[in-house]
């Protein structure tokens, strides 16, 4: 099922110091950084920063309607807007070898930016997300209940496009490391979520599945997700592979609340 490096539970592997003494004087690698639903680039740049000061290329995403790119927002912008969006960086800037980081819903885009173009890509790592099998969307992921919920924030609070952002404080409410000033940054910095891109299914031909991939684990457990995932389709391609596991235990936002080990794990990836 694939490897488990603990964090902080060193029984289990690999603990934090056993990293740290890895993570020293390595070649450069070229990380793309993509955030999950709400939130725009700023929310990796502790981490980019981090990685940045040892010596690697970070290139941390803005996707269509989202951050600094949130007047691009529309009714029409979906989950293939935004593969196009990181599969546009890439040959942009003309990267491989790289190693693509999604959060959440990113996981989604790395995911299909992967299987578009995987001679690209060296590793993928997915932070508290996983791969969802084809024909998915993202709104199915939580079920048909929350789905519906979802639908009606969308249509009485988001003019029947857009999803409205979380209350984040009532989310960190019980998260010691989310003070009032990450909270503010959260409130201040995230954007409506076209829908859209929920919605749509993604689209894979597989070729994405002959990546390595590392399962950074932070709202739930390597346990928790060995005893979820075989009754839950959705989490078929996160025991399936060739997977690495770190459990880093916080909330869903690690890049947030513990930036400097979350860098550190996504350091570990090129080693």
């Amino acid at each position: 099922m694939g490897k488990n490096i603990g964090w902080e539970t060193p029984h289990t592997g690999r603990n934090l110091s056993a990293i740290e003494s890895s993570v020293v004087a390595m070649n450069t690698t070229t990380y793309v950084l993509v955030p999950g639903f709400w939130l725009g680039a700023w929310v990796w740049h502790a981490v980019a920063d981090s990685l940045r000061e040892r010596g690697h290329v970070v290139h941390s995403v803005d996707l269509s309607g989202m951050g600094e790119r949130a007047h691009l927002a529309s009714p029409e912008t979906d989950l293939t807007t935004h593969i196009d969006d990181v599969a546009h960086l890439l040959e942009q800037e003309n990267l491989h070898d790289v190693v693509l980081v999604g959060h959440s819903y990113g996981a989604l885009v790395t995911t299909g930016v992967a299987d578009r173009m995987p001679e690209r890509v060296a590793h993928l790592v997915y932070v508290d997300s996983g791969p969802l099998p084809d024909g998915t969307a993202q709104a199915d992921f939580d079920g048909p209940d929350a789905r519906a919920a979802n639908e009606h924030l969308v249509m009485t609070h988001g003019q029947g496009w857009k999803l409205p952002p979380p209350p984040w404080a009532v989310l960190a409410a019980d998260v010691p490391e989310a003070d009032e000033t990450i909270i503010a940054a959260l409130v201040e910095g995230s954007q409506p979520q076209p829908w859209l891109t929920a919605t749509q299914p993604v689209a894979l031909s597989g070729a994405w599945e002959r990546l390595p991939r590392m399962g950074v684990l932070c709202s739930f457990s390597l346990e928790q997700l060995q005893q979820m995932a075989p009754h839950a389709p959705a989490f078929a391609h996160m025991i399936a592979g060739d997977w690495t596991y770190v459990e880093l235990p916080t909330w869903h936002w690690p890049m947030i609340s513990r930036p400097a080990e979350l860098a550190m794990v996504l350091e570990s990836v090129s080693h």
